[in-house]
């Protein structure tokens, strides 16, 4: 039978190719060749959760109370832990009741969010390059997207100068992600201050993503928005645990910051899903409860990687700075490539899994993302497969 006649929603026909699930793809093809993949692409931490957060898991496994719907609006507990979490970190108080909702992870909540307030034809300013969802979200609700190219001269920082009048005037929500994924920039509370202030001048709703809010190094310490005076009133904070905790793929986050877009979200959210599940609300706050030595021992383990991996890529002919945070280096193609090309090229070549900067909007060509999500004897060997190709950078 000729199903020619079902068509997609256009929103789906505005959609680029999302890149994860096409390097998914190009690693099972070279899987089935026989290569032994480094797959240092998606932001995916490699090992368990720590043992605490495991246990608290299984026992609530064992409950039956926690087997039911739980709360559209995530389990008291949970909330509560968030807001202490904000406050121990932040100095932050916040209303776990009304400005604390738990999410099947940042990435479901950033689309959501944008679902719930963006018409089609609101302008929307989107950083480029940025965490795909922050502009695929406004694209699936039929926002029209304003890119804000970062530019390394700026230190990856959103230039707010260089915003038009009239586009500023229309623009509904800004979002914006510092530590960055995928520049690995950081920002001053400077920046915080003055993104502030731009919002508040012509009512534009902020979203942050502090998805890497606990990956900092070197004495440096990530701004929250809800630290700044009047950030709360403008705008939310995304974030999430499959980072620190290594809870990727328990589909754990949280949004905080004004109760009128939250609960604006929540509404959306009740007519889509159920939550999460009881029991891994649980184990969640069980992670945001633990002692800072567990934090120590992951910011450590980014180091050691990131520290390797920069040596290994200067004996190449790269210079990549020190990043403050996340667990990423931002490394640019040698002159003439593509971000596509070298990608395909390293994977082609070397078995070594790389993500485009491309896949990150169009301001992140000419750069690649690499993951820290091995262990330094897995980047040696990924460096001496780079060496024994002859890929280097000479810029």
């Amino acid at each position: 039978m000729n199903l020619d006649w079902i068509t997609p929603a256009q929103r789906l026909a505005a959609l680029p190719p999302y890149v994860f699930a096409r390097l998914d793809e190009l690693k099972a093809r070279a899987r089935e060749q026989g290569l032994d993949l480094i797959d240092l692409g998606m932001g995916n931490p490699d090992g368990a959760a720590p043992q605490p957060v495991i246990e608290a898991a299984i026992a609530a496994l064992q409950n039956p109370a926690n087997h039911g719907y739980p709360p559209f609006e995530g389990t008291a507990s949970f909330r509560r832990a968030i807001t202490n979490w904000y406050r121990r970190r932040y100095d932050v108080d916040l209303n776990p009741d009304s400005e604390a909702l738990p999410l099947l992870g940042s990435k479901e909540g950033l689309t959501h969010l944008a679902l719930a307030y963006i018409n089609p034809g609101d302008l929307i300013l989107v950083p480029s390059p940025s965490y795909p969802p922050h502009f695929r979200g406004p694209l699936i609700a039929g926002g029209e997207i304003y890119n804000l190219i970062l530019k390394p001269e700026n230190d990856w920082l959103i230039d707010l100068t260089a915003i038009p009048e009239e586009i500023a005037q229309r623009a509904k929500i800004l979002y914006f992600n510092y530590p960055s994924n995928p520049t690995t920039a950081t920002a001053p509370r400077e920046f915080f201050e003055e993104i502030v202030a731009f919002a508040r001048r012509y009512s534009i709703l902020l979203v942050h993503d502090l998805c890497y809010a606990e990956l900092a190094f070197d004495g440096y310490q990530p701004t929250s928005l809800l630290e700044i005076p009047g950030g709360k009133e403008i705008g939310v904070e995304f974030h999430t645990l499959s980072k620190t905790y290594n809870m990727a793929g328990w589909r754990v986050g949280f949004v905080v910051g004004n109760r009128h877009i939250i609960q604006g979200l929540r509404t959306l959210k009740t007519n889509l899903d159920y939550g999460i599940f009881a029991a891994l609300q649980t184990a969640a706050e069980t992670a945001l409860q633990l002692p800072d030595s567990h934090l120590n021992e992951v910011q450590g383990r980014y180091i050691r990687r990131r520290d390797f991996l920069i040596q290994g890529l200067g004996e190449l002919g790269w210079n990549i700075p020190k990043s403050k945070a996340t667990m990423y280096l931002w490394v640019p193609c040698p002159p003439g490539e593509s971000s596509t090309d070298f990608a395909l090229n390293v994977l082609q070549k070397t078995g070594v899994v790389v993500t485009p900067g491309n896949a990150f909007g169009i301001g992140g060509e000419g750069y690649v993302r690499i993951s820290l999500i091995a262990e330094c004897d897995r980047l040696g060997e990924a460096i001496n497969r780079l060496k024994q190709a002859g890929i280097r950078y000479q810029g």
